[in-house]
């Protein structure tokens, strides 16, 4: 009988996991959207009417203007909104994720640190398609695309890192405390109004800015406004900024997701 090299079990086990985590993906993307009359067009129009009535409300009725350097108000808010909307859509889906595949942790020998990941996959299907108009919407009515886009992949792992480590924490405790889906709700709420969508950072007041140097999604919202409405290249201090609290998140929710892992057969 022959024994299998490590290597090779390794590489066995990547490529069974990286199978698995696609028809994760493949499902969950079918569940939401096939089957509709409009299928993953839904993924574009819930932004866009969320962009119609933040643009009515700030714009027209409050009369908030786009900052100096930036044109259009309403792209300024889009790009602002679309990561917001990617992170708080994977850590709210990945707080409930594992209790709806309590079956295949339960039964099966089953990775369960990749459902959260799998949320965030799938959520990025219909992210990249708002981006991809976003971008189509700069170069109509701006006439311009930044040759920096080329970075947005780095942003948006660094993004990724960020969403599936708190993914990790929230469902993990979610298995045990069934309040955590609704204190993450209020939690989000928070730190939606502490996230300069809606007006630029030089607006809040001066005591209050020390509270978006602590919020990772500042950087990321910068980031974004920089790659898709401007010619500018990202700050490189929030980069390394950012990628320090994703780094800080991944690795402690991995931790923290293993750790609580060991409770999951007890409990679902």
């Amino acid at each position: 009988m022959h024994r299998r090299l490590p290597g090779t079990l390794f590489l066995r086990n990547l490529v069974e996991r990286r199978s698995l985590l696609f028809q994760l993906v493949r499902r969950d993307f079918e569940q939401r959207f096939v089957g509709s009359a409009m299928g993953w067009i839904w993924g574009i129009i819930h932004p866009l009417v969320l962009l119609v009535c933040w643009t009515f409300v700030f714009q027209i009725c409050l009369r908030q203007q786009p900052p100096a350097g930036v044109a259009s108000y309403p792209l300024f808010i889009f790009a602002g909104m679309l990561p917001w909307l990617l992170f708080s859509e994977t850590a709210q889906r990945s707080a409930s994720s594992l209790l709806e595949h309590s079956n295949l942790i339960t039964k099966t020998v089953f990775p369960a640190e990749i459902v959260p990941v799998s949320v965030f996959l799938s959520s990025l299907v219909s992210h990249l398609l708002a981006v991809g108009l976003l971008v189509a919407a700069v170069a109509v009515f701006l006439n311009q695309i930044s040759i920096f886009l080329i970075l947005l992949p780095l942003y948006l792992l660094i993004l990724g890192l960020l969403a599936v480590g708190v993914g990790w924490i929230v469902a993990s405790l979610h298995v045990f405390l069934r309040d955590t889906a609704q204190v993450l709700a209020v939690i989000l709420t928070l730190w939606f109004w502490l996230t300069p969508i809606f007006i630029a950072e030089e607006q809040y007041p001066p005591q209050a800015r020390f509270l978006l140097s602590m919020n990772p999604l500042y950087y990321v919202v910068r980031a974004y406004r920089a790659l898709l409405l401007t010619s500018a290249l990202p700050d490189p201090r929030d980069l390394a900024i950012l990628a320090g609290f994703a780094l800080a998140s991944f690795l402690a929710g991995g931790l923290f997701f293993r750790h609580m892992k060991r409770g999951f057969g007890d409990v679902l």
